[in-house]
């Protein structure tokens, strides 16, 4: 029993901290998505439907995440890694990849939908948690990570295959990889993201769009610049709640990859900053706590890897919303609307409870 006085525990503290942040963008993805939903499907709680039947399917991912042993996952981290390699494979079949503006990012199967690179992001962290134990050789790391990077670029998905580039090195460097490795890995990888953007007619748009936002206003540009109207707005204390004027579809998928943009304008640059300390001090609580868990290196190296993916998510999707990089079409963790993306890290969330109560508080 807790003696009265004393702290919290980290794994307490992390749970009340994913609570706090599910109830809010379980708020902004009703806040951000009335118009939208209102205008297909006739009315203004659809998006909360979905969002809440994936909470709730978050609940029980929590739970299985939470009791069952995080070795199983790193046990059987190969098999999942094989099998999310298979299930983005998947979506590049006519009939079962669903194509969606140009991409084929989804399986529909039935009337069930799901974006399965979430699953291959969990399956990379458990077998590199398990891998990197005992190989730190720099050749079999590419040619791991190469797979799952050249399938994803066939959907094309360019911001979850550096999602997933940057979680395999990070890991390659926590279990103990040679840094001079990396300027190796960088002398390579630039030039190649770099040809993917340029041999891509879609990525370029997207990267001049970056560099010239004024080049084409009502047309590629139409999305960023819309952000920056939604920023702009928010001022210092925000239109208020349910007052963002950007959410009736003048941002494009304003519950999902730009909802912070929308955040933003309602609760100004006080409130946008909280969310974004909250977030961080969720990141630094699961990091501290795994750090001081009492656990095998590999468990450790596998609870870092999931909070990169968090953290990294976060960066990403971040970054792009305040036009510090292009847009990567990432969502923002536990507030864009999404149920793959949703389940996946609330499933994540429960490991990362698990691993935190083994460690002091």
């Amino acid at each position: 029993m807790q003696k009265k006085g004393l702290p919290l525990p980290k794994w307490v503290l992390l749970l009340i901290l994913i609570i706090i942040l599910s109830l809010l963008g379980t708020l902004f993805v009703f806040e951000a998505s009335t118009a939208e939903s209102y205008a297909i499907f006739g009315t203004q709680y659809h998006f909360l439907y979905q969002h809440v039947l994936g909470l709730g399917l978050g609940i029980v991912a929590v739970l299985i995440g939470f009791f069952l042993p995080s070795k199983l996952w790193i046990k059987f981290g190969p098999v999942m890694y094989i099998i999310g390699l298979l299930l983005v494979l998947l979506t590049l079949i006519p009939g079962i990849g669903l194509d969606l503006n140009g991409a084929r990012r989804w399986i529909s199967i039935g009337g069930l939908r799901f974006q399965s690179v979430e699953f291959l992001k969990f399956g990379v962290i458990a077998y590199y948690a398990s891998w990197m134990q005992q190989h730190q050789k720099l050749g079999p790391f590419l040619f791991l990570t190469a797979i799952p990077t050249v399938l994803i670029m066939l959907q094309p998905d360019l911001g979850s295959m550096l999602l997933v580039v940057a979680i395999a090195f990070s890991m390659f460097f926590l279990a103990g990889g040679n840094t001079k490795h990396f300027t190796i890995l960088g002398a390579i990888g630039i030039p190649l993201v770099l040809a993917a953007i340029v041999l891509s007619p879609y990525r370029m748009r997207r990267l001049t769009t970056f560099l010239n936002p004024e080049s084409d206003p009502l047309g590629a540009s139409f999305h960023i610049r819309q952000i920056t109207l939604a920023l702009g707005r928010g001022g210092l204390w925000g239109q208020g709640i349910g007052n963002s004027n950007q959410k009736y579809s003048y941002i494009p998928e304003a519950s999902t990859d730009s909802i912070f943009a929308i955040i933003a304008e309602e609760v100004g640059f006080l409130g946008a900053l909280g969310i974004i300390l909250l977030l961080f001090f969720f990141l630094y609580t699961a990091y501290t706590s795994i750090r001081a868990s009492d656990v095998s290196p590999a468990e450790k190296l596998f609870g870092m890897g999931l909070v990169f993916w968090v953290g990294l998510q976060m960066l990403l999707n971040l970054s792009a919303v305040v036009a510090l990089i292009p847009l990567t079409g990432m969502p923002l963790p536990f507030f864009s609307y999404g149920r793959s993306s949703q389940v996946m890290l609330l499933f994540s969330s429960g490991i990362l409870l698990r691993l935190g109560r083994k460690a002091s508080a």
